[in-house]
């Protein structure tokens, strides 16, 4: 996962909006698409919407939840009531019982899916397309049936894949079966303890610690609310993470209104985010922020 610049083919559809990436100083900063979403009133984890991303090389994130099997469900929570059309914890299901079930969603019934699903749809392709799993179990849930699973689904695939968690095990078993994956490191909640706690000379050294810890992340995903006001007290969480080799992900920055664009707070913040210099930003609104982006351009907002 490198900076680009614009590409002569985005150049060339510059009038429409894609939500993929927006060019800022002359760097590509991607807009992933959170639980494969571009618009926040798209369905959750919608299979049309992965296809569309790998046509157009987007960025994307989709939530793994662990099954009785060792397959794995795309769903974020440990238990099915709130997301699908079942009951029950999803760790006491197989697989196959897992797919005969719906998301909750408005329209046609659309099967949950798997993580085989996935892996079949990555096959073809943009060769810039990236999905991140992130895994919601820890190792001991997940264990060896289900590590080897996911490299028996994912291999030959590990190029358009990060894989991210709580669980560092967890990710260094996955990225051991497959040594192409790129790893994703979350210290934000760790980070985020420490600055309510008052403990603000704590984060540098924290984070410092966890770059060169065993998962030597490829990137890592940050919380906006925590990067704009560590570096309003000094502290660039951004420029760290950049000093140690790794991208960092901004996460999640939403329009409060997609269809009017950035507030002059959202724009100082979004513009702040990228001055920073994000490589990435995670949203719900995908369309809608590339396309705010864009007005505040052509009003005159920044030096693009």
């Amino acid at each position: 996962m490198t900076h680009q610049a614009l590409s002569g083919q985005e150049a060339g559809h510059a009038g429409s909006s894609t939500g993929v990436a927006i060019v800022h100083g002359g760097r590509r900063v991607r807009l992933k698409w959170h639980r494969l979403r571009r618009r926040r009133r798209d369905p959750l984890f919608d299979a049309e919407t992965l296809a569309e991303g790998l046509r157009l090389g987007a960025s994307m994130e989709v939530d793994l939840r662990v099954t009785r099997d060792g397959d794995f469900a795309v769903l974020h929570d440990g238990t099915l009531d709130r997301e699908t059309d079942g009951t029950g914890a999803v760790v006491e299901c197989t697989g196959e019982e897992i797919r005969a079930l719906h998301y909750r969603s408005a329209g046609a019934p659309r099967p949950v899916l798997l993580a085989s699903d996935l892996a079949q749809a990555l096959g073809p392709g943009h060769p810039e397309a990236l999905l991140q799993l992130d895994m919601k179990d820890d190792v001991s849930a997940v264990g060896q049936t289900g590590v080897e699973r996911l490299a028996t689904f994912f291999a030959g695939c590990e190029g358009k894949l990060v894989v991210s968690g709580d669980s560092t095990e967890l990710t260094l078993a996955i990225s051991e079966r497959l040594p192409g994956i790129e790893r994703g490191l979350e210290p934000s909640f760790r980070l985020l303890d420490l600055y309510r706690a008052g403990r603000k000379s704590d984060l540098a050294g924290q984070l410092v610690q966890e770059l060169k810890g065993p998962i030597r992340p490829h990137i890592v995903y940050l919380s906006w609310e925590l990067v704009l006001p560590a570096k309003a007290d000094g502290i660039d969480l951004i420029g760290i993470c950049h000093d140690h080799g790794a991208l960092v992900d901004a996460w999640t920055f939403n329009p409060a209104n997609p269809e009017a664009g950035f507030s002059d707070e959202e724009w100082e913040k979004f513009s702040a985010l990228l001055e920073l210099g994000a490589d990435q930003i995670t949203t719900d609104e995908a369309i809608a922020t590339e396309r705010a982006y864009r007005a505040r351009v052509q009003a005159g907002g920044v030096n693009r």
